[in-house]
């Protein structure tokens, strides 16, 4: 006779560290997974369908959402501006037009890629390279 199991659902989530303790004491203590646990007590505890069930758990929360009620659960992510720089080595060179290093350098060696060669290095410019790849090449 098999188990009858029903579809699960992934849940990854970061707890305070005297929660995590505490979980972790209550599973071994009675012998159960953490997310057994965790299912039966959401089974138990949480009623998201009645007023009374969403006053009472609002009032565990220390962050709420923006939205309230019905809204979309979003995330957040703070964005840092992006600078890129003007001069490039040959590696980076070859990374903004997407070709190998070693061309980069053959066509800057033969005068075809505008460049300078500094201490031994070669460096490009960003904006001359823009400028080379819009101009025709001759055939």
């Amino acid at each position: 006779m098999s188990k009858k199991t029903s579809p699960q659902g992934a849940l990854f989530v970061r707890l305070p560290a005297a929660a995590v303790d505490k979980l972790d004491r209550a599973a071994e203590a009675l012998g159960m997974r953490k997310k057994d646990l965790v299912a039966g007590l959401v089974s138990k505890y949480v009623d998201p369908d009645s007023e009374s069930g969403r006053s009472a758990l609002g009032s565990l929360s220390t962050h709420k959402l923006a939205g309230g009620h019905g809204a979309a659960l979003q995330g957040s992510y703070s964005f840092q501006p992006f600078e890129a720089a003007e001069v490039l080595n040959a590696a980076q060179a070859g990374q903004f037009l997407q070709i190998d290093e070693a061309t980069v350098i053959e066509l800057a060696e033969a005068g075809e890629l505008p460049g300078r060669k500094l201490a031994g290095a070669w460096r490009f410019s960003r904006s001359a390279l823009v400028a080379w790849l819009s101009v025709p090449r001759k055939k």
